[in-house]
């Protein structure tokens, strides 16, 4: 294969780097969203700072991404300091089974919530789409606890966005450029409560 018969698909290639790119850089573009970045980044603290919970969930990638995001707040992002207390509602085969079973998929983590949310515990949900029914029935849910909610959504931000206390609508309609942006948002929340908790450490990772 010549370079004439490459050129078609690495330019492709360049186009989805240049299209995540974009993505990324409308966080220092766009004031407004900007703003729903540091205001999600002060809610995540001021939740681990009270000592309570934040609860994430999401659909298919959007799932994964819940349990990275949990897994840096409840393990470490860049240096060794306390756990902070986070749970991905997506992990427990049995639980989603049940639930899914009994109730229908709908409820798989607004069931959850009704377990394990209680007033002043953060709901950070994910959904690329902002329309996914299981995703909307759980903002309901944690609502109805007195729990903030943080939504992470494209950039229609869909039904969701008037339901959340804060919604980050990343600036793209593909579901992939979206996924890569919700990922650096929760890295940064991530770093963010980190740092603003337990000061300095080793940030060059």
């Amino acid at each position: 294969m010549d370079h004439t018969e490459n050129s078609g698909w690495e330019d492709r290639l360049r186009q989805q780097i240049r299209m995540s790119l974009e993505a990324k850089q409308a966080f220092l573009d766009d004031a407004s969203l900007f703003a729903e970045l540091v205001r999600a980044c002060t809610m995540a603290e001021e939740t681990c700072r009270h000592g309570h919970r934040i609860l994430i969930a999401g659909n298919g990638g959007s799932a994964a991404d819940a349990q990275h995001i949990a897994a840096e707040l409840v393990s470490r992002f860049f240096f060794d300091r306390p756990a902070l207390s986070a749970l991905a509602l997506t992990t427990d085969t049995s639980i989603l089974t049940a639930i899914g079973n009994d109730y229908g998929f709908e409820h798989v983590f607004s069931r959850q919530i009704e377990a394990h949310g209680r007033a002043g515990d953060l709901f950070m949900a994910i959904s690329t789409s902002g329309n996914s029914p299981n995703i909307i029935a759980a903002i309901e849910a944690a609502r109805k606890r007195s729990m903030r909610i943080i939504g992470l959504t494209g950039r229609s931000g869909g039904g969701m966005a008037p339901l959340c206390d804060c919604c980050i609508r990343v600036a793209s309609d593909s579901t992939p450029r979206i996924q890569e942006g919700h990922i650096l948002v929760g890295h940064l929340i991530a770093a963010h409560v980190e740092q603003a908790m337990f000061g300095s450490g080793n940030t060059a990772r």
